[in-house]
């Protein structure tokens, strides 16, 4: 039976880098935020949006990611409205996935929203990569070319670390890649999964 590790942390903790330390070792890793992206391009979603968010979010039927990142980052319900529409098709998804790995001893789901959206109490384990917040904005205003206002706006819609870690198996402090790397083989070498490669 394959086990899952739910990875999860906030925004800026870099749980996309531990993520591409697992795929490394040659654990299949889910995406979820990137698998959305392209999730959200299919027709079934591009309607619901314009239902419920209006056609001005479309540039010729093309939506405009950072006007719907704007409105659901300031509004709680309006983020809900957007997760009910998203996720659902983000489940399926990654149950066909999950069929295609099931000989695999393990894989990695990542998400941002994880404990938010209770989806946590699916998987085997928890893992938080958790980061300080000054290193976090920092982050995410070079990633994003965005202001700090901007980032903390978003951080507030997402829990602290302190209460990600408290309902996690594993937490790895992402400030070192080196010593981020070497938590990963940690994990692993608990869970007795064999790294395939190094």
């Amino acid at each position: 039976m394959t086990k899952i590790i739910g990875l999860t942390g906030g925004i800026g903790s870099g749980k996309t880098t531990v993520a591409g330390f697992f795929r490394e070792m040659g654990i299949p890793v889910y995406i979820a935020d990137d698998e959305a992206k392209k999730l959200m391009q299919s027709e079934e979603i591009i309607n619901q949006i314009k239902i419920s968010f209006g056609e001005s979010l479309f540039d010729n039927n093309v939506l405009n990611r950072a006007k719907l990142a704007d409105i659901v980052f300031k509004d709680a319900d309006k983020l809900a409205v957007l997760n009910s529409i998203v996720h659902p098709v983000v489940k399926k998804d990654f149950q066909i996935w999950l069929s295609q790995n099931k000989d695999q001893p393990l894989v990695i789901y990542e998400a941002a929203i994880l404990f938010e959206s209770g989806k946590y109490k699916e998987f085997d384990y928890i893992l938080t990569v958790a980061a300080p917040e000054e290193v976090r904005i920092e982050r995410v205003m070079q990633r994003d070319n965005v202001t700090k206002e901007q980032v903390l706006s978003r951080m507030k819609m997402q829990w602290n670390d302190e209460k990600r870690i408290s309902l996690s198996n594993f937490v790895i402090n992402n400030v070192n890649l080196k010593i981020a790397k070497e938590e990963v083989l940690k994990i692993l070498k608990i869970l007795n999964i064999k790294q395939k490669q190094s």
